[in-house]
């Protein structure tokens, strides 16, 4: 009889672990790295692609599943991806920033990222994370539940990726480079684009507009993504109300809107009921501006949402944007979320942290022609966290540096707060505090350690929303609002109960934003504005989190085909 159990409890408990097996899949992709002539209004260039597709492949995993992507550097640049949103619990080395992670997979080879996506559903994307090539090379990462369970809402009856890109005529890597050269601001965007394409409002354009097809009645899940340069989007389809159910791969509390705000970097899905006349409306996206007297890309990108057995003959109907300047429509949008349930946030804090961030200006070098100088006043831009310009090492990556104990790449005496207090957001901050030091500082927090960080705009130069971006973490965004952080009388009014948990917050214009979270993921984090021409000037720093006590606390070893420098 005891023998008969124990066969019985192993053949249930085999079937247990082939179940589980079963469940979760390893997933092998290749991306070829290439330049694939591209036409996009009315022009064709060479563009950096994956596997000749713009915007790139997209992901399809469920929650548990294994990624093992080769990437093949056919291309003229150096290269590296970053997986934007995945936690990347322990394998640090398969994040992606350039001299962060890794060094840069030069033109010629190859290197595979593997990771394994824990606990995360919902939207996330990939891009390079090398120069401005994240231009053209993106696409979406898609999380669907583990087999077996379902969304904490009902089942849509389709599902769609709209990534919202930014154009150049030009090639970025130019445009970045001459702005590097000159000290002044890069060429602005001549197009926004919706999964790779301008739409109706462009020209030469019409033919290629995405459609987006939908029958009445149909409930369509929306994932959203700001894959933009440089440029905060809203978004919003005529005629019909958007449910946001979730942002950054993690589920929030329904509310509905008419109008979404993302920042680079940052996802929003939206169910999308259609329960309108049937006929074709546009989905469009367009500047959030906050920066003052700052050039920006004022075009509207559209695709078309077309009920089935609609006559295309109808012009489609354009819905109505906010303007580019409305931070109360962005405010009023932000302040909706909360996460699906309560959750349990840090109360006692071990590590207290105030960065501000900003742009800035550095002086014109003595040795350095006008030409070189063409930021306001004969200066060159910048840009910095707590007054540090933060530069990338380029003989080892920081990770590699940290691991294997090389001295003089990086110190770990980023502050905890800012080396001069001002008054952050005023009209009237000296100008000793417009240049940065320029270093290759982090800051050091021990495994398990809980991390609030205060967020503060400056109007140094001018004040902007930025989106600040955490690699290998979310968090939770327990508070934000204008002007100055007050700790006596803003502390009081955080969300502790049900805050949205974020990869990425978009710091309000001339405001603050607060985080936390528990710092269990070891390794060198890059801390950075999704602003890619801000992190281009500094405005970036890294974490550098110790392992904790045994392996599953403890980064893992570098794999043998991680790129040299």
């Amino acid at each position: 009889m005891t023998t008969v159990h124990s066969f019985s409890f192993l053949l249930f408990f085999c079937s247990l672990l082939s179940a589980s097996s079963s469940i979760a899949k390893v997933q092998h992709h290749d991306f070829v790295i290439q330049e694939t002539p591209v036409k996009r209004l009315c022009k064709t260039r060479n563009a950096i692609t994956v596997n000749g597709m713009f915007p790139g492949p997209t992901l399809e995993v469920n929650n548990g599943d294994t990624l093992e992507v080769k990437v093949h550097n056919r291309a003229r640049y150096n290269i590296t991806i970053h997986w934007h949103g995945v936690r990347q619990i322990r394998t640090g080395w398969a994040d992606g920033p350039e001299f962060v992670t890794q060094c840069p997979i030069r033109p010629g080879k190859s290197y595979t990222y593997r990771f394994t996506i824990q606990g995360q559903e919902g939207t996330l994307w990939w891009h390079a994370h090398s120069s401005w090539l994240r231009a053209t090379v993106y696409g979406a990462l898609i999380i669907h539940p583990t087999p077996g369970s379902s969304f904490p809402f009902p089942k849509p009856d389709r599902q769609t990726a709209l990534v919202l890109g930014e154009w150049w005529n030009a090639n970025p890597v130019d445009v970045i480079n001459q702005a590097i050269r000159t000290g002044a601001a890069p060429n602005i965007s001549d197009a926004y684009t919706i999964n790779g394409q301008p739409g109706d409002l462009y020209n030469c354009s019409t033919k290629e507009t995405v459609v987006v097809p939908i029958n009445s009645g149909e409930t369509s899940l929306l994932r959203v993504i700001n894959a933009a340069l440089n440029q905060p989007l809203f978004f919003s389809v005529a005629n019909h109300k958007l449910t946001v159910v979730g942002a950054d791969a993690s589920y929030l509390k329904p509310f509905t809107t008419k109008v979404l705000m993302l920042g680079p970097g940052q996802t929003t899905d939206v169910l999308l009921t259609a329960d309108q006349q049937p006929k074709r409306y546009y989905i469009a996206a367009r500047a959030y501006q906050s920066a003052q007297n700052a050039p920006f890309d004022n075009t509207t990108t559209t695709a078309i949402l077309q009920y089935k057995n609609t006559t295309t003959s109808s012009p489609p109907i354009l819905p109505v944007l906010p303007a580019f300047n409305d931070t109360n429509t962005v405010t009023s949008f932000s302040r909706k979320f909360k996460s699906l349930r309560n959750v349990v946030v840090p109360k006692t804090i071990d590590d207290d942290l105030f960065f501000t961030v900003g742009l800035g200006l550095d002086n014109c070098p003595k040795n350095f022609p006008k030409s070189r100088c063409q930021g306001l006043n004969g200066t060159r831009f910048t840009a910095s966290m707590n007054n540090v310009s933060f530069v990338l090492p380029s003989n080892f990556s920081l990770l590699q540096a940290h691991s294997n104990g090389i001295p003089g790449v990086f110190t770990t005496d980023f502050p905890a707060k800012p080396p001069v207090k001002f008054d952050y957001t005023g009209n009237n901050i000296s100008r000793a505090l417009f240049q940065p030091v320029k270093s290759t500082k982090l800051y050091n927090l021990k495994y398990g350690s809980r991390v609030q960080v205060v967020l503060q705009d400056t109007n140094i130069v001018t004040s902007e929303n930025h989106p600040i971006h955490l690699h290998g973490y979310d968090f939770y965004i327990v508070g934000e609002g204008f002007g100055n952080f007050n700790p006596k009388k803003d502390t009081s009014k955080f969300n502790l109960v049900d805050p949205p948990l974020r990869n990425t917050v978009a710091v309000p214009v001339n405001g603050w934003a607060v985080i936390r979270f528990v710092a269990d993921n070891p390794g060198v984090w890059l801390m950075h504005c999704h602003l890619d021409v801000h992190i281009k000037w500094g405005l970036a720093m890294a974490f550098l989190v110790d392992n904790g006590v045994g392996e599953l606390e403890t980064l893992e070893a570098p794999p043998h085909d991680l790129p040299v420098c």
